[in-house]
């Protein structure tokens, strides 16, 4: 392979990871008129978001590991094979139960999909470009998000909710041609799974993520989450083959790493999913209005992100991560402290632009610290927790924040208060990021 340019291997696996980000964020635009196609309540409409969030959750570390022992090329191409057809299959759902089976079988191909594009680019590029690489596939996390919002909006509004599915169907039957003949990794770095394990881990991250997300038996569910992952743990100490090998966590990089990207999910997810139906209730925003009132997030964050990237060869990863850490903060805390009363331009449009320059500048380096330091044989399981971290980092975020404002009936004071939790989360993110600048301290920079 060329070592100068990327080829078509690296924009085939981002358009692949492009499209689950994307897709998780158009359903945030799409509830309501799904649930006025289908007759749905409120439970069953609850439900389309839970039982894809259990199944991605749970099988995340599963599959991360299912690369090392299958083969990352061909357990991704499985998991794009399972996330089309799926797809398809949920623009075609006429009643609810169908709907939400289609969307559970999703998460079980973006789970697939979430760690094995990560790993196929650590297997596909090296050195400086697999550092790039990495940085691209970071922008595309938060780029989907953004843009999945606008993109949504504007489906709900002039199409059917159903073209967003629709959509992906042919793109990743495209991808799947493409990936077959242009990307490699057949090499293999494990022999056998940890079954109870895996049992353990899909178990735990479920049962927490419902815990959270879910409607009945919470507290339950809660415990049979703790009480799983502990068991997880003790199995994976003594295992020959771990899913998710303890050594990841000795490196104080990954940890603090892992730590910072579990706050800055916390943070954009109750970012995103507030901010919208804050300006509907607030403002009396259409859902499109609100969608588009998103650009002056998502054009800073598209135009910085090409920015980093160019700086990540120059500055170090960590100093690049405190910035974009400190760009959200500013972003978060002006919007908190100017309060959502002051009118869409100054309280939630120049915030914005501080939040997109920040999400640009720390997503690449979260990315890149996460998987640090790794073994192939390794890069498979820490892009599995990277990932799993990443979502369970959301939904935990998410629900803290809306549980803290829940006594605020009014619209208005609800998102200021709410705004106030997510700076602290935010803040949380930053003081890990320093931490990691902190152990970087003595690395030089990669030319």
């Amino acid at each position: 392979m060329n070592k100068q340019k990327f080829g078509i291997a690296l924009p085939i696996i981002l358009l692949t990871y492009f499209m689950i980000i994307l897709d998780n964020s158009i359903i945030f635009t799409s509830t309501a008129k799904i649930a006025s196609d289908l007759s749905l309540n409120n439970q069953a409409l609850s439900w389309i978001t839970n039982a894809y969030a259990l199944t991605f959750g749970g099988f995340l570390l599963f599959s991360g590991k299912a690369g090392d022992i299958f083969g990352r090329k061909r357990v991704y191409l499985i998991g794009l094979a399972i996330f089309s057809v799926s797809s398809l299959l949920v623009g075609m759902s006429a009643n609810a139960t169908m709907i939400i089976a289609m969307r559970a079988v999703q998460g079980i191909g973006s789970s697939i999909l979430a760690p094995s594009t990560l790993a196929l680019l650590m297997d596909n590029y090296s050195g400086n470009m697999r550092t790039k690489a990495i940085g691209y596939y970071g922008a595309t996390a938060g780029l989907g998000a953004s843009f999945g919002l606008v993109i949504g909006g504007i489906i709900a509004s002039y199409w059917s909710w159903r073209v967003g599915f629709f959509l992906n169907f042919p793109i990743g039957i495209a991808m799947l041609l493409l990936s077959i003949k242009y990307l490699k990794s057949e090499k293999t770095y494990a022999e056998e799974i940890d079954v109870l394990g895996t049992i353990l881990s899909i178990l735990g991250i479920a049962a927490l993520v419902y815990s959270i997300d879910g409607t009945k038996y919470r507290l339950l569910s809660l415990i049979v989450g703790i009480v799983s992952l502990v068991l997880f743990v003790l199995q994976e100490s003594r295992t020959k083959e771990p899913i998710m090998p303890l050594e990841l966590f000795k490196d104080k990089e990954r940890s603090f790493a892992y730590i910072a990207r579990f706050a800055f999910m916390g943070f954009a997810l109750s970012y995103f999913f507030l901010t919208p139906l804050a300006m509907q209730r607030v403002y009396g925003f259409s859902p499109l209005v609100s969608a588009l009132a998103f650009l002056p997030e998502t054009i800073p964050q598209f135009v910085m992100a090409a920015v980093e990237t160019r700086l990540s060869t120059k500055v170090s990863n960590s100093k690049l991560l405190v910035v974009g850490m400190l760009f959200a903060l500013v972003g978060t805390a002006a919007t908190a402290i100017i309060k959502i009363q002051s009118g869409y331009l100054l309280a939630i449009a120049l915030p914005m632009v501080f939040i997109g320059i920040g999400q640009a500048f720390a997503l690449s380096p979260l990315t890149v610290s996460g998987v640090s330091n790794t073994t192939p044989e390794m890069s498979g399981s820490a892009s599995g927790v990277v990932n799993t971290v990443h979502q369970i980092g959301g939904s935990v975020g998410l629900s803290i924040v809306v549980a803290m404002v829940s006594q605020y009936a009014d619209p208005a004071a609800s998102y200021n208060h709410a705004m106030i939790w997510i700076t602290g989360i935010t803040a949380i993110g930053l003081i890990f990021s320093l931490l990691i600048m902190y152990v970087n301290r003595k690395q030089p920079v990669a030319k």
